[in-house]
């Protein structure tokens, strides 16, 4: 919020019209959304997707990455796994910064579409981490680049700097990127006011600020669009691990099916619905080190999953539009019988529609693989949620509706005709492709070479227009190309 409040008085100051001036506001706003898409990746490589983040915020040049990154990041791990990570960073640091940009690129530009936000504007976004000497991830260089994105970036580090150094530490940094990572016509309005504009930034609460900075026509959502607002999110919290894909919008479409059996009011309903499309956004505050952990979670691994239930509500808390469903989402893991978190709130405290949603949660999330577990067959999935109706931790009469709704068949597909062109082969390897499956396993799993399968998902990646795998996945979720399990 504070590179917003920065980039729009950047773009006032060096004279652009409204309508860019609008395009950076959002630019800036939405410039980091798409940061999490490279979670499970990171992890995979370097053990800790939330520490590797925070020591690469902590590092303000190329010279500190020996000095801060790579310390940083490693500092939790044992003597070897230390020097093992270290070793893996200084050899495929700059790849791997490449992948990652990408990924967050295409992310937040599927982002910015989905919620109808202006093409300048998405298209913007997929440049923003472009390096105006052309070294980025797509190669772009100088004005090539989106305006907007270049004033975003510059406000952007500006303010990461600032948070570690003094005002004139920071318009030092930034100059030494000029004409290198940053535009240097923006980097110098920038180093005329450095105090002033810090200090602007800086003032007051960033959410009033925001509001009155706005530039006109404000970019405004209906009512009862907000819904697509709130299905673009889940799929973005849903995209953290491999496993969770289209967990919100199939948990959205039971809660919905199932509040209409149990004759819930229509505010009700309408609250639900989002609030089980957003119901998991905290996840992207806990490390997908314990998220995709197979073997048994700590007791301070639990306190972290634990906390995802509070950062969810404080997310929607800040939003008046979204207050109303925070409680109903925040309490999607809580039980009747009080053993539930974050709040452990018995039966009374917790209303119909946050018992529709913990039920519509727990059948779901049984349908998919865990690290820890494989999916569940149906059987085994209707015997665990009417355990848990026995009990006393679910309520039983949303436990039937829950499953009645379940059990109604999916709508069926037409097979011959898939988006963009891609055959059934295709929507195959992209299934496995959204699973976090390298090309090696997808041909193991296809039974097809490792060739063929590498030209089957570069085949797959120019139909869709993208190149990571995320956004391939956001697109699959976008035209409900991935199978949740079983529903009957």
């Amino acid at each position: 919020m504070r590179s917003c409040v920065l980039g729009t008085a950047l773009a006032r100051r060096l004279g652009l019209p409204d309508r860019e001036v609008a395009e950076v506001f959002y630019v800036s706003l939405l410039l980091h959304v798409g940061c999490l898409a490279y979670s499970h990746e990171t992890t995979v490589w370097f053990g800790d997707d939330t520490a590797l983040r925070r020591a690469v915020v902590r590092t303000t040049s190329f010279l500190e990455i020996a000095k801060v990154l790579i310390p940083q990041a490693t500092r939790d791990l044992p003597p070897k796994a230390r020097l093992k990570k270290a070793a893996l960073l200084t050899a495929t640091g700059s790849r791997f910064s490449n992948d990652h940009d990408l990924a967050s690129c295409e992310t937040a530009r599927a982002v910015a579409r989905r919620i109808g936000l202006p093409s300048a504007i998405s298209d913007a976004l997929y440049d923003v981490h472009e390096w105006w000497n052309g070294r980025g991830a797509r190669q772009l260089e100088g004005e090539a680049i989106a305006a907007s994105a270049r004033i975003s970036r510059v406000a952007t580090d500006a303010i990461f700097l600032a948070a570690l150094r003094d005002p004139e530490d920071v318009a030092i940094t930034l100059r030494s990127s000029a004409g290198k990572r940053l535009d240097p016509s923006v980097v110098a309005i920038f180093e005329a006011d450095a105090y002033g504009l810090l200090a602007e930034a800086g003032s007051g609460d960033p959410r009033t600020r925001i509001l009155e900075l706005e530039p006109e026509p404000a970019v405004e959502i209906d009512p009862p669009d907000l819904v697509l607002v709130a299905a673009a999110f889940g799929d973005l919290a849903d995209i953290k691990t491999p496993f969770t894909h289209g967990h919100s919008a199939e948990v959205a479409r039971l809660s919905v099916a199932a509040a209409s059996r149990l004759r819930l009011d229509r505010e009700t309903v309408a609250h639900l619905e989002i609030a089980a499309y957003l119901h998991d956004l905290g996840r992207g505050g806990v490390s997908n080190a314990i998220w995709e952990k197979p073997g048994p979670l700590t007791t301070a691994d639990w306190e972290q999953v634990r906390m995802h239930t509070y950062y969810t509500e404080r997310i929607l808390s800040t939003s008046t539009a979204l207050t109303p469903v925070a409680p109903i989402a925040a309490m999607h893991h809580e039980r009747l019988d009080g053993s539930g978190y974050h709040r452990a709130c018995d039966g009374s405290a917790v209303g119909t529609a946050a018992r529709v949603l913990a039920a519509a949660d727990t059948f779901q999330a049984m349908t998919q693989p865990r690290p820890h577990r494989q999916a569940l067959d149906p059987d085994q999935i209707r015997h665990e949620v009417l355990l848990d109706a026995r009990r006393g931790r679910l309520d039983s009469n949303v436990v039937a509706a829950v499953l009645d709704a379940a059990g109604q068949p999916p709508a069926a597909r037409v097979r011959d005709l898939r988006p963009a062109g891609l055959s059934e082969r295709e929507v195959e390897v992209l299934r496995l492709v959204a699973e976090g499956c390298s090309n090696s396993e997808i041909g193991r799993r296809l039974g097809i070479s490792h060739r063929t399968a590498e030209h089957h998902v570069q085949h797959i990646y120019t139909k869709l227009g993208v190149s990571t795998r995320v956004a391939a996945v956001l697109f699959a979720l976008e035209h409900n190309l991935l199978e949740h399990g079983s529903h009957s």
